[in-house]
């Protein structure tokens, strides 16, 4: 275990395997500590698959993506060769950011601080007034890279070692039913800026048992008593048969993916929407909704109706989000025991935490 691990406000059983028939919640801590929170960044956010882009603006030749992970500035951008690459957005003379906003058709990637210029696929190819530095070759340097993957038209980045994204997925392909997410067209995105912990929030996510206290409208449209959790290696699946006005989704079946660690599925009928969860603090996350719907097949009215019935769903879990994150402040907290036929898809979620710390702890 990692010096952090058995300092005097971590108890090392906080993070032993438990059974889903005797599980308990995480610890209070563990939602409110910032020294914590920071270790999460090695220990979970850059050795596992973040969503971060979708394919489509990212298809010709030097188009490119900024974004994040861990703390990492990261730029997305389509080569020369046509490999897309995740570059680290450092530049390597002193730190300056190759882009700080989103573009298409790029021909080489030029610092802002200083104008040192790289090619396509990070390596150095100019830098200004450096001939009197010795022993110092352009060849030598590129930028560091880390791991890209596509898959339904969506683009996944790791940072450090982790499983390989199609056995991360292994199977969903298989339960979409008809849904081809790659089809679908990007539509837009809604940020929310939520106070509490990640987890807070995946937790609240992971499970149907809040659905009829929460989400009135919601609950009428979802089947409460055939609201299922599925498990897998790296992910969960909720399903629950779907009966909406014909303006909104019709019938049919709603899904909902959790792909660890802080990735979101919600594919409806004629609808997927993304969400990806960043940790702003220990008590502090921002939440992206994206907006994917097939080319043609919905009206205007649809999607505005979507996107209203979602903000209010949305404002329903912040709302209880933050509420628990006070609670978990307070210092009355102690884990409570989950709900096995309920809860399972937050038991699921908390093992693989508590194995992403075992796995990865430094040694004392």
């Amino acid at each position: 275990m990692s010096a952090a691990i058995q300092s005097p406000r971590f108890t090392p059983a906080w993070f032993e395997p438990q059974s889903l028939a005797t599980a308990t919640a995480l610890p209070a801590p563990l939602y409110t500590d910032a020294a914590f929170a920071a270790r999460e960044a090695k220990t979970v956010f850059a050795r596992s698959w973040q969503l971060v882009a979708h394919a489509e603006p990212l298809r010709n030749t030097g188009d490119h993506a900024v974004t994040e992970i861990g703390g990492v500035p990261l730029l997305l951008v389509r080569g020369d060769d046509g490999v897309l690459r995740a570059l680290h957005n450092v530049c390597r003379h002193r730190a300056g950011p190759l882009a700080t906003c989103d573009g298409r058709g790029a021909k080489a990637l030029r610092c802002k601080y200083h104008g040192w210029t790289y090619q396509l696929d990070g390596t150095l190819r100019s830098a200004p007034e450096m001939a009197d530095a010795e022993n110092f070759a352009t060849e030598e340097i590129r930028l560091p890279q880390a791991q890209v993957a596509e898959w339904q038209g969506l683009v996944f980045v790791a940072l450090d070692a982790a499983p390989p994204l199609a056995t991360v997925l292994a199977g969903i392909d298989a339960r979409l039913h008809g849904h081809r997410l790659a089809d679908y067209t990007f539509h837009h995105r809604v940020s929310y800026t939520v106070k509490c912990n990640w987890k807070a929030y995946v937790d609240n996510y992971l499970e149907g048992y809040h659905v009829p206290h929460i989400h009135p409208a919601l609950n009428r449209m979802l089947d409460y008593r055939s609201y299922t959790t599925e498990l897998a290696e790296w992910y969960s699946l909720q399903h629950s048969p779907l009966e909406s006005a014909a303006t909104l989704y019709g019938s049919g079946e709603a899904l909902y993916y959790y792909i660890w660690p802080n990735t979101m599925l919600n594919i409806l009928p004629g609808r997927l929407q993304t969400n990806r969860v960043v940790p702003l603090g220990a008590d502090l996350c921002r939440v992206d909704f994206d907006y994917f719907y097939p080319l043609g097949t919905r009206s205007s009215e649809q999607n505005a109706q979507d996107q209203s019935f979602s903000d209010e769903v949305q404002h329903e879990d912040i709302t209880i989000c933050e509420q628990v994150q006070q609670r978990l402040a307070s210092g009355s907290y102690h884990a409570g025991r989950l709900n096995p036929k309920r809860e399972s898809g937050v038991y699921h979620f908390h093992e693989l935490y508590r194995r992403s710390l075992r796995d990865h702890a430094d040694p004392a």
